[in-house]
């Protein structure tokens, strides 16, 4: 039993080793030869950091090194891990990236939680949660078998349709309008009569008969005006124009000549990568990027930043204040070079966005993003 024990808790480490390396692009095969060792000299040795003044890694170093392997005390662990999601984005940091706390424990619990049955998994949403944002945003390539969230679907709310009633108000009063307007014109013709005498008296009734009449057929006529057709503007403002791609960080650098800006290396599927320049160095470090699989706006026309050529746009989030800004989080499954398409926006994107039309400046404003849901092309 002893025995059994040992080799689940190797296996962990292997595990957790792999993990950490594929997170951060290292070779695997340098560290395993050293899992015989504790947790904690492992991960060091890897993340090149001091455990013991690091308050919160060391407490997360502690839980997978003592996670237990027998059911019971699993089941306690997870609903434990499930208690502390509750009010927790990750594990450790800011609540807007996975940390290396966040891999560990992701790697430790795992095998658990994947063999567990759905009505088991139900008890902890939190814990699904965030299992299934850290498999979304590193890249782990084969190591785990991906875990399957039942999400429910996103419908955008339709635009408020015209009941038959509202229907039949408005031409009650358009027909009330029209018998005002005739009305009029019966008061205004015996006024006429009574001011002019003869020939001018019938002609000056004419002229104010077909002034009323007028007043009536311009009520009748504004009713049959068609709805507005969607112009040349208007399209310029789609966000079906934007080609999105789903892209994978395979490099990413700072720039050599601006603090601000980093330089990545992004595959999407086209045989080579493009290169990007990102204002992300205040939020992001390249490590944290690496491996990162991002949504991509691939049918700008190429520019340099600082000299630098950069071949599409990652699109991004912040929080309200701009303190935080992360890479969007791609739709659950996709891949690298498909299309990522808005709900309820349908159309074909452009070959390449004009610059002179500012389309991309017309679409990409905070106010016009609002409500768009992202979901595989």
């Amino acid at each position: 039993m002893a025995s059994d024990n040992e080799g689940v808790i190797l296996e962990r480490k292997r595990t957790i080793v792999s993990a950490l390396c594929k997170s951060r692009s290292l070779d695997a095969t340098k560290f395993l030869d050293d899992v015989g060792n504790d947790l904690k000299s492992l991960s060091v040795n890897i993340m090149k950091t001091a455990y013991e003044n690091n308050e919160e890694l060391n407490k997360w170093l502690t839980f997978a090194e003592n996670f237990p392997s027998d059911s019971e005390a699993c089941s306690k662990g997870l609903c434990e891990l499930n208690e502390y999601l509750t009010d927790y984005s990750v594990l450790v940091g800011g609540g807007y990236r996975s940390s290396d706390a966040d891999i560990i424990v992701f790697s430790t619990v795992h095998p658990y939680v994947i063999s567990l049955p759905s009505s088991d998994r139900n008890k902890l949403p939190h814990l699904l949660r965030w299992m299934d944002y850290i498999q979304s945003t590193q890249y782990f390539g084969e190591l785990f078998e991906k875990i399957v969230l039942e999400k429910a679907p996103f419908d955008p709310p339709l635009a408020k349709q015209t009941s038959k009633g509202d229907a039949e108000s408005s031409t009650k009063k358009a027909d009330s309008s029209i018998k005002n307007a005739d009305l009029s014109t019966k008061k205004a013709a015996p006024k006429a009569k009574s001011a002019i005498s003869g020939a001018d008296s019938e002609k000056k009734s004419d002229v104010l008969n077909k002034q009323a009449t007028g007043k009536t057929e311009a009520v009748t006529e504004k009713k049959k005006l068609p709805d507005k057709v969607p112009d040349d503007k208007d399209k310029e403002l789609s966000v079906s124009l934007l080609k999105i791609q789903v892209g994978l960080i395979r490099k990413a650098s700072k720039h050599p000549s601006a603090d601000s800006l980093l330089v990545e290396e992004i595959d999407v599927g086209e045989g080579k990568c493009r290169q990007v320049v990102s204002g992300l160095a205040k939020y992001c470090s390249p490590d944290e990027l690496t491996n990162r699989l991002v949504a991509l706006i691939t049918n700008v026309k190429p520019g340099k930043l600082r000299d630098v050529v950069s071949e599409g746009l990652v699109l991004c989030a912040s929080n309200a204040d701009h303190t935080a800004v992360e890479p969007l989080i791609v739709p659950e499954g996709a891949k690298i070079g498909e299309c990522v398409t808005f709900s309820g926006h349908e159309g074909k994107p452009e070959d390449v966005l004009n610059p002179k039309k500012k389309q991309l400046d017309k679409i990409t404003p905070v106010d016009n993003c609002k409500g768009y849901h992202l979901t595989r092309g």
